[in-house]
C-alpha cells in the first residue's frame, strides 16, 4: 500500500586508432543537426537519456590553458568545433578530432566559448567560461552538526559517497551527496549510529536541500543505496532511497511516525515499517512512499537472527522494457535473495516484478555480491541484473546462474572484442562453491567460465581493464597470494587466458585520465594501523617491467570507506571523453572535482551518453563501490562505436 507523503613511454597509436582520432567525413554526409528523437537506424530501440550541455572546462597547465567540452551523444560523427578565447577564434580551421586542445597563448584571465558546426554552420554555442587556477573545481558543501548516541558516545561527519543527476533540467550536473557519521557500521557489527544525511548540491556550491533519513535508517556501506536518476522522463532526475519512520524530505515533512524508535540496545533496527521514497530533486519533497519489498519478516529465516543477512541492500537502474528506465531494489545475497523492481510515473511508483530465491528455489540463494552491474548481456535491448553469479534477466526471471557464491569485485563490459557479447570478470569468496577460484573470467549472456585463476582462500579484490596493448582486449587480475587485501602478488591474464605475470597492479579501481585509450589504476596508500585515511592516486602499469607507476597524486583529499579507499564517485562530468574524479576535503568541508589536462588524440561522445557507463555511475555508490563500464571495448585497436541508440528527454 503506497503512503503518501601523454608521456607515458607506451607506443603510438596504430592506423586504427589514429582513424578514431581524426574521424573527418566528407560535408555532403554531415548535412543537418543531430536529432532529439534519437538514433535513426531502423530496428533499434532509444533509450530516454538526458540532454545534457557540452560541460566545457579550462584548466591552467604549465604550457598554457588546457580546454575540453563535450561531444553528445546524438552528435552526427562530423560534428565540429570552434574555439574562441576572449572573443577571438583560436582554432584556424575546425576542431573535427578531439574535443579538447592546449592554448598556448592562454592566461590564468583568459575567457572561452566553444561553437558547435554541423554541415559547416553554426549550430550551438556555450556560454563564456572562465580558467581554472588548479586542476580541481572545489565544492563548499555544509558539514552536518555531530552528536551523541544514547550509550553516550560522540559522533561527528564525514563526506561519503556521491551521485549525479540533472536535478533541475538544465542540461547539467547536479551532486547528490551522502554523509556517513563516524559511528557507522558493517552489518556484522552491533553499536548506535548517527543519523544519515543526503545532501543536493551545484557544481557552483550551492545547497540545494538535505534529507535527513532518521534513527531508524542505520548508518554504513550496506544500507543505503542512492538512486539519483530520470525515472519519468520529464527531464529531470529523482531520488530514489530507503526510508523509514521519522524521515525528513527536503521540504521538512515527515514520512510515517516521527516520534517511533526501533533501535534495539545493540543499535540494529530490526523492527517497524520500512519504506522506498522517490524524491523531487529540485526541492527533495517526498513524491511517493511504498513499502520496501519485501519486508525483514523473520530476521532468522535470512541466516543470522541480530541483523546482519536481512539487512544487507543493492539497487540500481535498468531499461528493463528497452526504452524507459526502471528503479531496482535488492535484499540479500548470502542466503535468501531478492530483488524488486519499480516503475515511476510522476507520481506513483508501481512494482513491474519481484524476484525471490525463496519462490524460485534454493539454487538462486547465496549468488549475490556486495554490489551489482547492470547491462544488456543477451543483446535484446533490454537489460539485465548481474547480481554476482546470478543474472537475472529484464522480466525478473533467472537468466542463468553460475553457482560461483558470493564476491566482492565485479566488472562487466565488452573486455574481450574479439569474441562476441559482453564479459564478465568477478572475485569470489566461497572456495566450495567457487571450486577454488579465486576469479573468473566468463561469458556475460551465459556464464560459461573462459578462465580462471586458482585460490585457496576469499579474493576480495579483482580488477580488469586494458593496460598491456600487446595482448588483445582487457587484461584481468586479482589477488590470489597468501597475503593482505592490498598485495601486489596475485595473477595478470590476458582476455584469452594467457598468464602474463604473477606480479599485478593495484586491484582496486580503474579510471581514463590520460591521452591514450589504455586504462590507468586509480587507487589509495593506506596505513590501517597509523593513518587509516587513504590518500589517493593514479597510475600507469608498465607492461614491460611488470611494475607500476604514480602519474598523478592529488593533495589534500582523502578517500572513502576504509580499505575500500573509493573515491566520492568518478564520471564522466566535464569535457571530453576521459573521466573525473571526486575526493573529500581532508577537513570534508568541500569536494574537489579532478580533471585531466593530458593531451589526446582520441574523440570519442562523452561516456555518459553510452547507457551503459551511465547506468554504472548510477549503481557505483551501491556498497562495495565499482568503477563504471561503458557498453563498448575502450583500448588498443578499438573499433569505433557506434552512436548510442538514445533519444534525449526534451
Amino acid at each position: 500500500m503506497g503512503r503518501r507523503t601523454s608521456t607515458t613511454g607506451r607506443p603510438r597509436r596504430g592506423p586504427v586508432a589514429v582513424c578514431l582520432a581524426v574521424l573527418t567525413l566528407a560535408a555532403g554526409v554531415l548535412a543537418g543537426p543531430a536529432s532529439a528523437s534519437g538514433d535513426d537506424r531502423p530496428g533499434r530501440t532509444l533509450r530516454q537519456m538526458e540532454h545534457l550541455d557540452r560541460a566545457p572546462v579550462a584548466v591552467r597547465t604549465e604550457d598554457g590553458v588546457f580546454v575540453g567540452w563535450r561531444m553528445l551523444g546524438l552528435d552526427p560523427d562530423g560534428v565540429a568545433f570552434h574555439v574562441y578565447r576572449d572573443g577571438h577564434r583560436i582554432t584556424r580551421t575546425p576542431v573535427r578530432g578531439a574535443t579538447s586542445l592546449t592554448d598556448p597563448h592562454g592566461t590564468a584571465d583568459s575567457v572561452y566559448r566553444v561553437e558547435v558546426l554541423r554541415g559547416g554552420r553554426v549550430a550551438e554555442r556555450t556560454d563564456r567560461f572562465g580558467v581554472w587556477s588548479r586542476p580541481y573545481r572545489e565544492i563548499p558543501v555544509n558539514r552536518p552538526a555531530g552528536g551523541v548516541t544514547p550509550a553516550g558516545k560522540p559522533y561527528t561527519y564525514r563526506l561519503n559517497d556521491a551521485s549525479v543527476g540533472d536535478l533541475d533540467g538544465d542540461g547539467r550536473y547536479e551532486i547528490v551527496q551522502k554523509w556517513d557519521p563516524s559511528n557507522s557500521q558493517d552489518n556484522s557489527r552491533s553499536g548506535y549510529t548517527g543519523n544519515v544525511y543526503i545532501d543536493a548540491y551545484t557544481l557552483d556550491g550551492e545547497q540545494l536541500w538535505r534529507i535527513d533519513l532518521g534513527r531508524n535508517i542505520r548508518a554504513g556501506a550496506h544500507y543505503t543505496q542512492l538512486m539519483v536518476y530520470d525515472l519519468d522522463g520529464d527531464g529531470r532526475s529523482e531520488v530514489t532511497v530507503k526510508t523509514a519512520d521519522g524521515t525528513v524530505d527536503g521540504t521538512g515533512t515527515v514520512i510515517g511516525d516521527a516520534a517511533a524508535d526501533h533501535r534495539n540496545s545493540s543499535g540494529y533496527v530490526l523492527s517497524g515499517p520500512e519504506y522506498l521514497t522517490v524524491f523531487d530533486g529540485r526541492t527533495g519533497a517526498a513524491i511517493d512512499t511504498v513499502d520496501y519489498v519485501p519486508g525483514r519478516g523473520d530476521t532468522c529465516a535470512w541466516g543470522d537472527c541480530y541483523g546482519n543477512r536481512a539487512d544487507r541492500f543493492l539497487a540500481g537502474v535498468a531499461y528493463l522494457d528497452g526504452a524507459h528506465p526502471s528503479v531496482v531494489f535488492a535484499r540479500g545475497y548470502y542466503t535468501r535473495t531478492t530483488l524488486t523492481a519499480f516503475d515511476f510515473d510522476g507520481e506513483r511508483l508501481h512494482r513491474r516484478w519481484a524476484f525471490d530465491s525463496d519462490a524460485l528455489g534454493k539454487e538462486y540463494e547465496g549468488q549475490g555480491n556486495h554490489n551489482l552491474a547492470v547491462a544488456d548481456v543477451d543483446g535484446d535491448s533490454r537489460d539485465e541484473i548481474v547480481y554476482g553469479s546470478l543474472t537475472v534477466d529484464d522480466d525478473g526471471t533467472p537468466l542463468h546462474n553460475t553457482k560461483l557464491g558470493h564476491g566482492d569485485a565485479l566488472h562487466v563490459s565488452d573486455l574481450d572484442p574479439g569474441r562476441p557479447g559482453l564479459e564478465v570478470f568477478a572475485a569470489h569468496e566461497s572456495m566450495s562453491a567457487s571450486g577454488n577460484r579465486g576469479a573468473t573470467f566468463r561469458a556475460a549472456a551465459t556464464g560459461e567460465i573462459l578462465y580462471g585463476m586458482p585460490a585457496t582462500r576469499d579474493i576480495g579484490r579483482a580488477a580488469a581493464g586494458d593496460i598491456d596493448p600487446t595482448h588483445p582486449g582487457a587484461e584481468g587480475w586479482a589477488v590470489t597470494a597468501t597475503g593482505a587485501w592490498n598485495s601486489r602478488e596475485g595473477e595478470l591474464r590476458a582476455a584469452d587466458g594467457t598468464l602474463l605475470g604473477t606480479s599485478i597492479p593495484s586491484a582496486n579501481h580503474m579510471i581514463w585520465w590520460d591521452g591514450d585509450p589504455l586504462r590507468e589504476i586509480l587507487d589509495h596508500d593506506f596505513d590501517e594501523a597509523n593513518d587509516p585515511a587513504g590518500r589517493p592516486y593514479v597510475a600507469e602499469w608498465d607492461w614491460r617491467t611488470g611494475t607500476q607507476h604514480t602519474v598523478f597524486r592529488p593533495e589534500g583529499v582523502y578517500t572513502d570507506n576504509g580499505t575500500k579507499g573509493n573515491p566520492v564517485l568518478q564520471a564522466d562530468l566535464y569535457g571530453d571523453w576521459r573521466e573525473e574524479v571526486i575526493y573529500r576535503a581532508q577537513d570534508d568541508s568541500a569536494l574537489r572535482i579532478h580533471t585531466t589536462t593530458a593531451g589526446t588524440e582520441l574523440r570519442l561522445r562523452t561516456l555518459m551518453h553510452d547507457p551503459q557507463y551511465r547506468l554504472g555511475v548510477a549503481w557505483q555508490n551501491v556498497a562495495y563501490n565499482q568503477p563504471p563500464w561503458p557498453g563498448y571495448f575502450i583500448g588498443e585497436d578499438m573499433k569505433r562505436p557506434v552512436r548510442p541508440a538514445i533519444r534525449y528527454t526534451r
